[in-house]
């Protein structure tokens, strides 16, 4: 599977199905419409163009719809093209932009220790 982008609205329809494993189309549409206002029509639509992604699959009877992919998994693709976009794919980049710019609590700085910590280099192999 290629690597799946998908737009806000897209992830409204993906977050539905994170949370609830299986959802007939029309109850997304309903909850949709509840929440966000869209006629069933954009909906459909919506989740159409995310069957051709790949990011959901059908199932009749009943156009039950799952999640083909991980909000892990868009969240890692999501992140990976931010960085790339206004990063230069740089992590380090992004982190000392954004930290710098952020009030932490000690908390806070003390868990990204913890975390830092636990990202210990690979061993340089030489043969």
């Amino acid at each position: 599977m290629g690597e799946i982008r998908l737009h806000e609205g897209e992830l409204n329809v993906m977050e539905l199905l994170w949370s609830n494993k299986a959802l007939a189309a029309r109850d997304i549409a309903k909850i949709i419409k509840e929440y966000i206002g869209w006629e069933k029509n954009t909906t459909y639509t919506v989740i159409k163009r995310l069957i051709d992604k790949k990011a959901i699959t059908r199932e009749d009877p009943g156009f039950i719809c799952r999640a083909n992919v991980s909000k892990k998994k868009i969240q890692n693709i999501e992140t990976q093209a931010l960085l790339n976009q206004m990063y230069n794919g740089s992590i380090s980049n992004f982190i000392t932009t954004y930290l710098t710019e952020q009030k932490l609590s000690k908390g806070d700085i003390e868990e990204l220790k913890k975390i830092i910590s636990n990202q210990s280099p690979k061993p340089t192999k030489y043969y």
